[in-house]
């Protein structure tokens, strides 16, 4: 597996959210595919946290592709977002769903109620919770240790299903998210 290549992230969120699809994230050797996500862009996509502009929170989203964007919700829960688009773009992909590959047991250990594997990584909190991320990688760079963004070959599908993104008030009617059909990790 290699880092995925930074230039191909540097494209309008849109159209990486699809290429992300079959990407595999690693946190040291806890590893999912990637099964789902949802592309946000700037000041012209009201759902996103960049819509008004920067802030200390959406510096990240500003800068270049390739960085994690990783923030709290709900006052218990992480989501994390690769950064992508051309510098001072704001655009990033929610990582909503990845398919476990590797330390499991390990994913188990850390989601408790999780009592299926399809259950370990089936939204973003869930697939943050598995691989251990938290505040602390927000403005990593995802070529480098100990958390990734890589690429083992496999090709994103060639007719991902894609629908509305879920859990939104502005912003919830654009078809910006993208799922691997079938895959039993997509959330629900």
């Amino acid at each position: 597996m290699i880092p995925v290549d930074r230039a191909a992230l540097g494209r309008d969120a849109r159209e990486v959210a699809p290429y992300l699809l079959n990407k595999v994230v690693g946190h040291g050797a806890v590893t999912g595919r990637i099964v789902e996500v949802e592309a946000y862009r700037g000041s012209d996509d009201p759902g996103s946290h960049a819509y008004r502009g920067p802030t200390p929170r959406t510096q990240v989203m500003f800068g270049s592709a390739g960085f994690a964007y990783v923030y709290f919700t709900y006052g218990m829960y992480w989501c994390m977002n690769v950064v992508v688009g051309p510098e001072g773009t704001a655009s990033a992909v929610l990582i909503r769903a990845l398919a476990p590959i590797g330390g499991i047991d390990t994913m188990f250990e850390r989601r408790p109620k999780a009592h299926k594997t399809k259950d370990l990584c089936s939204g973003p909190a869930k697939l943050c919770q598995a691989l251990d991320v938290d505040g602390r990688f927000d403005g990593h760079d995802l070529a480098e240790d100990p958390l990734l963004l890589l690429d083992d070959g496999t090709p994103p599908p060639a007719e991902p299903s894609v629908s509305a993104r879920i859990g939104l008030s502005r912003g919830l009617d654009l078809p910006w998210r993208w799922y691997v059909s079938g895959d039993p990790n997509v959330s629900r």
